[in-house]
């Protein structure tokens, strides 16, 4: 690239790094705020200060923490939510996959009433199936129970469509007929030709999904009674207290809940990006 062209980037590149330092001052507020106490989370921005307003980074501590690390009913919200999203993200992948893979690559009679079917329930606004679906689990026995998440989150209309645009972009048909020629069976042909082709819109659509179910606050309480069972998104928001609100251990307890999905969206960003532009094409 010639001085010229080098020159000609320098905005785009400065507004990209303030649009950055925009999207990260939150980010830091919060990491900062989760070491300090309730004083210093009143009396200072970013830094503590001492009397003199001068910077005093020993007021910084690890007390939140600690605090977090001692109680047993916030560690089990961890491992709950933990469970709940790696379970839900793997089990909704396959299912929606599969889903979309037969709505694409397979003629069948009424292909285009469940393409409609899955396109009509895309438009239905997730609340108002909350009543709804409360009452079909209390009817079949699941409330109070993991199975009652999980469940109805395993076949959203919104994945199925996503993995039916995909397989139609990214799976040659010409690659299925060649596979059933030389005897390759049906479920061969989507674990060993389908998927690794469809690998960008798994890793985007595990990610979303397993983001869903970790920041889910709604459903847990509808669905659960049993504190016990509560996922990390229901128990950060019992750290408030009723006549006092300890500010510093609500922003560790954030934090906690942020890093799992920080450390998944790391090895699948490249995936992400690339699997919301894999579907982007009208079929």
């Amino acid at each position: 690239m010639n001085r010229s062209g080098a020159l000609r980037l320098v905005p785009v590149y400065t507004l990209l790094l303030l649009a950055a330092g925009l999207t990260l001052l939150p980010l830091l507020w919060m990491v900062l705020a989760s070491f300090k106490n309730n004083e210093d989370f009143m009396g200072s921005v970013f830094v503590p200060r001492d009397s003199d307003g001068n910077i005093a980074l020993g007021r910084f501590t690890l007390e939140h923490y600690r605090t977090l690390g001692g109680r047993e009913n916030f560690l089990r919200p961890l491992i709950n939510s933990a469970f709940l999203a790696s379970v839900t993200a793997i089990g909704a992948t396959l299912v929606c996959a599969a889903g979309g893979y037969a709505l694409a690559k397979y003629n069948f009679k009424g292909r285009k009433l469940c393409t409609g079917l899955v396109l009509g329930a895309m438009l239905v606004p997730g609340p108002l199936l909350l009543a709804p679906g409360y009452q079909v689990l209390h009817t079949v026995g699941l409330l109070d129970t993991f199975y009652g998440l999980i469940l109805p989150a395993l076949a959203p209309a919104f994945g199925v469509f996503l993995f039916r645009q995909a397989a139609m972009v990214s799976v040659p048909t010409e690659l299925i007929e060649a596979a059933r020629i030389d005897g390759c069976g049906e479920g061969r042909t989507f674990f060993t030709i389908a998927m690794p082709l469809l690998r960008p819109m798994i890793g985007t659509f595990l990610m979303i999904t397993f983001l869903g179910v970790w920041n889910n606050f709604i459903s847990p309480q509808v669905v659960l009674q049993d504190s016990d069972k509560f996922p990390l998104s229901v128990a950060v928001a019992q750290l408030r207290g009723t006549y006092y609100q300890d500010y510093g251990l609500q922003m560790a307890g954030t934090l906690v809940s942020i890093v799992p999905v920080f450390l998944l969206f790391l090895p699948l960003q490249r995936d992400f990006v690339s699997g919301m532009t894999s579907g982007a094409v009208k079929g």
